[in-house]
């Protein structure tokens, strides 16, 4: 407890003192940015006629440049669902134009930033890929290179994991190992394949793999994903799932806000593989209400999601509110 007090006072310092400094040269080294993230929920499950208040996510964080060729992350989770976690912690060093060398607790090369994390979903809560199948984060070392092939953006990625998750330095015989290949940007179009190997012990090996492809243009975006989960042993069940989303930015006069986010996703996800179809299918329709300032944003989510249940799965045991149809009214501030 008293570490994680001296954590959040640290971050705290180092957030006046970005605010009173965020006017200063950012080309000049060494430098420094706190960021951070605050996502607050109300839910209502239809099905049970129950509903909570959360603080989904509240995270800080701080990154910057050491000079040309080095950089460094930090960023601690100070609630999610009442626990305190460290998220990054890692170091970066960039010894040729285009490829980069992260070593730490940092991002396994499996997942997109628009589908984990708080300040970049298209919704209040992830799509069951993103939440159901494996830690985003690992301890390990992560290369990434980008290069053109002719006129199109590349970019390569490989890592090596402890394969334990997060905040866990155990020590291993098979370690994790992942890779990302990359086509395209974030504006215009981008397609990514990858794969993950993750031994973690005699009962639990699984083999990750999948592709996704996005557009965005203007205001309008589209992104499609599948995964699969192929378990190497006999504990767990093979599972697969995939999502469809889209959301169009509608920019507006207020005193209030700046634009209107309607978005619609499909997702589903299954580990039976049998003549039903998937075990179960989501519908999320959402509208947002947003606004855009200099260090800041901040955006309120209306939500709603119908559950298709074609049989039950274990991941949603924990509650009955689960795979309930509900309604989720979001507030989130990203800095």
């Amino acid at each position: 407890m008293r570490t994680n007090l001296l954590l959040l006072l640290f971050f705290v310092f180092l957030f006046t003192v970005s605010l009173s400094a965020q006017e200063t040269d950012t080309d000049s080294y060494p430098n420094f940015k706190v960021d951070g993230t605050l996502k607050n929920k109300y839910e209502y499950a239809t099905g049970t006629n129950m509903s909570r208040f959360t603080i989904r996510n509240s995270r800080i964080g701080i990154k910057g440049i050491i000079n040309t060729f080095s950089s460094y992350r930090a960023q601690v989770e100070l609630s999610d669902e009442g626990k305190f976690k460290v998220l990054d912690l890692s170091g970066t060093i960039s010894p040729l134009e285009g490829l980069s060398f992260t070593m730490g607790q940092t991002s396994i090369p499996l997942y997109n930033s628009y589908v984990v994390s708080p300040s970049d979903m298209m919704f209040a809560n992830r799509a069951f890929l993103g939440k159901y199948f494996i830690s985003t984060r690992d301890l390990g070392i992560n290369a990434k290179y980008k290069f053109n092939l002719g006129t199109v953006p590349a970019g390569l990625e490989f890592g090596l994991y402890n394969g334990n998750a997060i905040n866990d330095p155990v020590w291993k015989r098979n370690m994790s190992i992942g890779g990302r290949i990359e086509l395209g940007t974030m504006d215009g179009l981008r397609f990514t394949a990858k794969v993950y190997d993750y031994p973690n012990n005699d009962s639990t090996h699984f083999l990750f793999y999948g592709a996704d492809l996005r557009y965005e243009i203007n205001n309008f975006k589209v992104e499609t994903e599948i995964m699969k989960r192929d378990s190497k042993t006999d504990y767990y069940t093979d599972m697969l799932s995939y999502y469809i989303q889209s959301a169009y930015r509608i920019p507006i006069k207020s005193k209030f806000f700046d634009y209107f986010l309607p978005a619609a996703r499909w997702d589903a996800i299954d580990e039976r593989f049998d003549e039903k179809g998937f075990d179960t299918n989501r519908l999320t329709v959402g509208l947002g209400l947003g606004f855009i300032e200099q260090n800041f944003s901040s955006i309120i989510r209306l939500d709603y999601e119908w559950y298709f249940i074609n049989n039950s799965m274990d991941i949603f045991d924990k509650n009955d509110q689960m795979d309930s149809d509900k309604l989720t009214v979001e507030l989130l501030f990203t800095f």
